[in-house]
């Protein structure tokens, strides 16, 4: 019977499992998304949400804590000073799992294991924020603009001309030395 037996075992150790569970962890907290199968991204998923309710405190104690898990200062930083203020307000569901279909080589069901808010579906109203940018600017004062450019740009060749053609350079033999011209004398070697 298995009464009381929680998670996946995922057929290894203890050790190897905490291992590995912890490595996803830090790259789903620095990469924001990570590519694995199905039952190691349930699993994952637990410990991760565990670690951004830790970072959502913000005290030494759940530093501690998550950090005692990660064992790594960059993903724990990452954590408590980019991750956690974005889910402040959110009471949980901190991670989704997208399918991706079967890996080739044994079928095993794989899955994007994504943080929520960092990839997540445009609302409304940031598509109307977007759609209200886009309206604010004027077609008449795009074409004025558009006039502009092309006028300075007609006028810039004809100046450019202009200063670009040197003054009467003194006639010189090819690979005689100008008159300004310093002649160093190499001395023979001894």
């Amino acid at each position: 019977m298995r009464h009381q037996v929680r998670g996946n075992s995922l057929g290894r150790s203890a050790s190897h499992r905490n291992a590995m569970l912890s490595n996803m962890a830090i790259s789903l907290l620095i990469h924001k998304q990570i590519k694995t199968t199905e039952a190691k991204a349930k699993e994952a998923r637990r410990l991760v949400e565990r670690l951004i309710t830790y970072g959502k405190k913000d005290t030494t104690h759940a530093r501690r804590l998550a950090f005692a898990i990660l064992r790594d200062k960059k993903a724990t930083a990452a954590l408590f000073d980019e991750i956690a203020p974005v889910y402040a307000t959110r009471q949980g569901g901190y991670t989704r799992m997208i399918k991706l279909g079967f890996r080739p080589n044994d079928t095993a069901k794989i899955v994007l294991l994504q943080l929520v808010d960092f990839f997540g579906e445009e609302t409304k109203k940031d598509k109307k924020k977007a759609g209200d940018k886009k309206t604010s600017v004027k077609p008449a004062a795009v074409k004025k603009t558009k006039d502009a450019v092309k006028e300075s740009v007609a006028e810039a060749p004809a100046e450019e001309i202009e200063a670009a053609e040197p003054a009467e350079a003194p006639e010189t033999t090819p690979g005689a030395p100008a008159e300004d011209a310093e002649v160093v004398e190499e001395k023979p070697e001894e």
